[in-house]
């Protein structure tokens, strides 16, 4: 099991996440979930709820982590941007979109501190950036 905070990645944006396994063993299938929150200057605000499954391949403490999940995206913004700077009526938009992840992770045996970074394509119905990229620390148990 380990927990950890995720910059880009599969959460789009800064989020904690939980990672298990669903067997006993270090390797193999698993899954995670995660919530991400940014605001700048109370005008606007987004929420990103990552939820994946993945794979790990690889001994001791070093694994390939190979993943496909969804992350869905809720912002929110008060209007006031360029010319509507009179107007306060307030924008929300939600969207989900698909992600992989294919990320180096060094993971302890037994407990300790984490290390992810990797590629984690994002895509939807009308785009695909397979370049997006995430950096993350954490703490097995």
């Amino acid at each position: 099991q380990n927990v950890f905070v995720e910059l880009g990645g599969q959460g789009i944006l800064l989020t904690a996440n939980y990672d298990t396994r669903f067997s006993n063993r270090r390797d193999g299938l698993g899954g995670r979930v995660g919530i991400g929150y940014i605001a700048a200057d109370n005008d606007h605000s987004a929420t990103t709820i990552p939820l994946s499954l993945n794979y790990l391949l690889g001994k001791n403490n070093k694994f390939f982590e190979i993943g496909l999940g969804t992350t869905f995206i809720a912002s929110k913004s008060n209007g006031s941007l360029f010319f509507n700077e009179g107007d306060n009526e307030i924008e929300k938009d939600s969207n989900v979109f698909g992600t992989m992840s294919f990320t180096y992770r060094v993971q302890p045996v037994d407990s300790g501190f984490s290390f992810r970074a990797g590629i984690t394509p994002i895509f939807d119905g009308d785009f695909f950036m397979p370049y997006f990229g995430g950096i993350s620390l954490g703490y097995t148990f």
